[in-house]
């Protein structure tokens, strides 16, 4: 284990029997004499069964912790992985170029597509340059604009929703924030072509729902979606922030439980202990997800496209109510 990896709060005592074992083989490495491998595989053995009991039963809290953790893979992981012959196109062609939003032409299995997504960033420097995935009103245009593209040359849209929510700002404000939301939700409900969106981490109120307004709609085992944050939901309902474990309770924001309720048609199983550990395994699963969804929509015409899009988010709350 990667004696850098960042550990969550949960995970600190699994973060001391890795470090310790790390130490042992430190030592070894700088004494070759030193004969400590039966304890580190012991310490291994130790660390490996506490990994499967911490993600055994995860609460929603923690899950999402684990769909914010900074070693997850991002949009761009994504986008480098699957997809070839990617062409960024950039600007809402009014404003700006908006870089919380990637998105552009790509071929996914050889297949002509256009991919959307929310970019968080890395580490500061990109974080900072991506607005911590948080996108303006020209990120949702440039979106906008890429789906008109995808409708009219009868490309399939691929959307990777990683957000918190839309940036709030001054600036964002008086430029439409809410409108430009809007317009993205109506195009993704009006486009005639197949749209497929993955929630690959957060997907956090009308920020992610404008991508995510889908034939089919799948998320990572430990992301989540909700209309707000746990936090924020905890501040407005009991004036005060540090409820948030009971916040993401009540919001059932996990994919398990939007499963049940009809919002989530796939849970896309990660690798023990969540995509961070296993970045290459979790792409090729997302990977393997799109390609069935492309399948089950590559028969259907355009009017079957948007009738049976707009009959799913007129019947959603229907499915699982007693649940």
């Amino acid at each position: 284990m990667n004696a850098a990896m960042h550990y969550l709060d949960f995970e600190k005592p699994l973060a001391e029997l890795e470090g310790k074992a790390e130490e042992l083989r430190a030592l070894a490495r700088r004494n070759e004499e030193a004969n400590v491998e039966d304890e580190a595989a012991a310490l291994d053995k130790k660390a490996a069964d506490m990994l499967v009991d911490l993600y055994k039963n995860l609460t929603p809290w923690r899950k999402c912790q684990v769909a914010r953790h900074p070693e997850r893979p991002h949009c761009e992981a994504y986008i480098k992985a699957l997809f070839t012959e990617y062409t960024p196109l950039a600007g809402d062609r009014n404003f700006a170029d908006d870089h919380a939003v990637m998105g552009g032409l790509a071929r996914f299995d050889d297949q002509p597509v256009i991919v959307i997504g929310h970019e968080k960033g890395h580490d500061t420097k990109t974080r900072i340059e991506r607005n911590f995935g948080m996108a303006r009103p020209e990120g949702y245009r440039k979106a906008v604009r890429l789906m008109d593209m995808a409708d009219r040359f009868g490309l399939p849209v691929i959307t990777l929703v990683d957000t918190p929510g839309a940036y709030p700002g001054k600036g964002a404000e008086e430029r439409g924030q809410s409108e430009a939301i809007a317009r993205s939700t109506e195009k993704c409900l009006q486009v005639g072509v197949p749209v497929i969106s993955i929630i690959i981490g957060e997907g956090g109120s009308g920020g992610a729902v404008a991508f995510a307004t889908a034939d089919r709609l799948a998320m990572l085992e430990h992301s989540v979606y909700s209309v707000i944050s746990p936090e924020g939901c905890a501040s407005i309902l009991w004036k005060d922030a540090e409820k948030m474990r009971e916040a993401a309770e009540a919001l059932r924001l996990t994919a398990q439980d939007l499963h049940k309720l009809g919002v989530c048609d796939l849970v896309i199983k990660e690798p023990l202990g969540g995509a961070q550990r296993d970045t290459e395994a979790t792409i090729t699963e997302v990977g393997k997800s799109i390609r069935a969804m492309l399948a089950q929509l590559k028969d259907a015409t355009r009017d079957e496209l948007i009738a049976s899009r707009r009959r799913k988010y007129l019947d959603m709350g229907s499915k699982g109510l007693a649940a």
